[in-house]
């Protein structure tokens, strides 16, 4: 008999393009004790196909029982589940019990903390829940299954006496030195390679289970609780041989440490990029991180360890709001200086923010998205807004939770892909109280509804057109002022800009759409970033144009801009130009100087000529000297060097040193053709503040 650990699925894109770590490690730990085990990942099933995502438990009820026959019987089912997947697993366990599946069903995972004694009291088709760290505890629960004993006196455990009452075992201590962690049994699941192909995720994430729990109390967030306030890290040395593991896994590019606190032991994280570092910086990695906890120096070791972006629980712009909320955040922290501090080690921040929070008004959410904006001209930020939910195990549930409010047409972050099946549905119905990671907090609906559509808008916004968006909203009187103008409008940024007749906005939306099209042309979904103070949009690196049926108006010379993409000419196996080239009066730093100074903008006499290049997660804006720009506008793909140099001798020399700047693509046969000489100068033009991830 075999027993069964399946991941509960939901819809969440993100969340199935990687394997489920936590059950990775279970698996490796059972198999350690030489226990028989197999492994279903139920987002990777519905990414795939083979479960309907309107009929997932239906759909997991019959291949797990499918497993059974072909096994000869389960010794065990254990399902994992987060809050969003909570209703999912229960309405699996009660599928199984109604096709009379015999085998025990255990319940783990965060989507039960705080709720386990009331689930054993409400639904019966579950035997054991699981709280906490379960690598001993399934080890345990396995080796008494079989020898015919129930979960009594396991420590972890609560389960259901012969009575039917639910009884709670001793809490099990976390695990005080993790590396005593097994494997993560990683062939248990599909290869990396065909979780990216199923998803189309080009980052080729891998999950790494870095650490363990957290030492906060945020008011939002359960896992400070759910871990007994505890923070644990994977030791340096083993961390830094799991990241490199992932080196010989097909499809693998990043690996992603999923510990929420890495750097709050700086010696720790230290001596793990120096590991790294001592290994040549063989992976690409991202980690989640605290902004108090970050400092430029540290940043700059984690970049040169391979480290490219770091998520950051910003919250709120303001302080008494996060103060509010039992965040924790030293006082003294800078947060515009830690963005500035990613930037200038070349790291992309991502910048998680909750609207809504108790305390939050008018005047603090501005705070917040003034915040935002001037950390999207700072940086290459990503900006992830969210709504907090009064999910079960947190502050915020234990004091909101009762008057939770569910609004149809709003799926909340937490439970995004998650809750749609019909079987979902009828279990929120039937508990609410149990389910609160699908509601809100208690506000009148309006309000809800305008922070959801804020969430869903802004950032894209902010990320997409920085400076246009700025100026536009200094018109307006600030960034709430300024959305809900745009909003209200009913269309799109460009077609507001046009409107305007203002020849700044015009100039720093044409100049913001080159960007955007040089990272379509360095190839959409590479990950490159959509140019100086914009962040990553592979998936939506496409101009404002293509998203309004509004008639397109004459640009003004401020704003004149001249295509050179590759894209729009003849391709050929020759030299070719990789860059956009714009006529412009708008002087990109001094415009963001100006914008975080509050000063006003002004454009040049007389259009300058500027390359913007997309490579990787940068973009590049160089000023254009008239020779420079002359032999880009000779570079049509259509000639090779050899051909170049006899038509006009110097000419191959000169694509050589522009291609030294990222402005060519030298074409086939650029390793056989020899050739040296100066072409005119290329001054750089400087990313704001000389930080930002575009380059110069």
């Amino acid at each position: 008999m075999q027993f069964l650990l399946v991941s509960s699925p939901h819809r969440d894109t993100f969340g199935y393009s990687m394997p489920p770590p936590g059950l990775l490690r279970l698996g490796g730990a059972m198999e350690r004790d030489g226990l028989p085990v197999a492994l279903i990942d139920g987002a990777h099933e519905v990414a795939r196909g083979a479960w309907r995502a309107e009929h997932m438990a239906e759909d997991a009820c019959a291949a797990i029982l499918e497993r059974a026959r072909e096994v000869g019987g389960l010794a065990a089912v254990g399902l994992s589940t987060m809050g969003a997947t909570l209703p999912v697993a229960l309405a699996i366990a009660s599928r199984l019990r109604a096709a009379r599946c015999d085998a025990p069903i255990w319940l783990g995972g965060p989507g039960v903390g705080g709720i386990e004694l009331e689930i054993l009291r409400r639904f019966a088709a579950i035997d054991v829940v699981v709280r906490g760290e379960a690598e001993e505890t399934i080890v345990a629960l396995a080796r008494a299954r079989l020898e015919g004993r129930g979960a009594h006196g396991i420590a972890g455990c609560h389960w259901r006496d012969e009575h039917g009452v639910a009884r709670a075992e001793s809490p099990r201590a976390p695990l005080a030195d993790l590396s005593r962690l097994p494997d993560m049994a990683w062939h248990l699941v599909p290869p990396i390679k065909r979780y990216k192909e199923v998803t189309g995720e080009l980052e080729g994430l891998v999950p790494i289970d870095s650490g363990r729990g957290c030492v906060y109390d945020c008011s939002f967030c359960s896992i400070g609780r759910w871990w007994g306030r505890r923070s644990r890290p994977l030791p340096a040395r083993i961390l830094a041989d799991e990241v490199c593991g992932i080196l010989a896994m097909e499809g693998a590019r990043t690996a992603y440490l999923c510990h929420d606190l890495f750097a709050a032991n700086r010696a720790h994280a230290v001596a793990f990029c120096s590991e790294l570092v001592a290994r040549g910086s063989p992976v690409a990695w991202e980690a989640r991180c605290r902004a108090d906890h970050l400092d430029r120096e540290l940043l700059a070791l984690m970049r040169k360890a391979g480290c490219w972006r770091v998520l950051l629980g910003i919250e709120s712009g303001d302080a008494a709001v996060r103060e509010a909320a039992n965040k924790g955040m030293r006082s003294d922290v800078d947060l515009l200086r830690v963005v500035e501090d990613c930037a200038a080690t070349g790291v992309v921040p991502i910048l998680s923010i909750l609207l809504g929070l108790p305390g939050e008004g008018e005047a603090e959410l501005e705070s917040t998205l003034s915040l935002a904006s001037r950390a999207s001209l700072v940086a290459g930020v990503n900006l992830s807004f969210h709504l907090p939910n009064p999910q079960p195990g947190c502050a915020l549930g234990e004091e909101h939770g009762a008057r939770a409010v569910r609004l149809e047409g709003i799926q909340p972050d937490m439970a995004f892909g998650a809750g749609e099946s019909s079987d979902e549905r009828v279990l929120l119905d039937a508990h609410p109280d149990l389910f609160t990671t699908f509601a809100l907090l208690p506000r009148p609906e309006h309000e809800l509804r305008e922070l959801a559509t804020l969430a869903q808008s802004l950032p894209e916004l902010l990320m997409r057109f920085p400076r246009t968006f700025a100026l536009w909203s200094r018109r307006q009187g600030g960034v709430l002022a300024g959305w809900r103008a745009w909003r209200s409008s009913k269309r799109s940024l460009e077609a507001c800009v046009r409107s305007a007749h203002d020849a700044v906005l015009e100039a720093s939306l044409a100049l913001e759409h080159a960007q955007l099209r040089a990272v379509a042309k360095a190839g959409a979904g590479s990950g490159a970033s959509c140019g100086e103070g914009q962040s990553s949009l592979a998936k939506e690196a496409r101009t404002e144009e293509t998203r309004t049926a509004q008639p397109r108006q004459p640009q003004s010379e401020a704003g004149r801009t001249e295509s050179r993409s590759v894209s729009e000419r003849m391709q050929g196996p020759g030299v070719r130009s990789r860059a956009i080239v714009l006529a412009t009066r708008l002087d990109p730093q001094r415009t963001t100087l100006a914008l975080l100074a509050g000063e006003r903008v002004e454009l040049d006499e007389a259009p300058r000529a500027l390359a913007i290049v997309a490579e990787g997660k940068r973009v590049t804006t160089l000023a254009l000297s008239p020779d420079a720009r002359r032999v880009l506008d000779l570079l049509d793909g259509k000639h090779t060097l050899e051909q170049l140099e006899r038509a006009s001798p110097g000419l191959a020399a000169a694509a050589r040193t522009l291609a030294a700047r990222g402005l060519v693509e030298l074409g086939l046969d650029a390793a056989a053709f020899e050739g040296a000489a100066a072409c005119s100068a290329l001054p750089s033009v400087p990313s704001p503040l000389a930080t930002s991830s575009s380059g110069s």
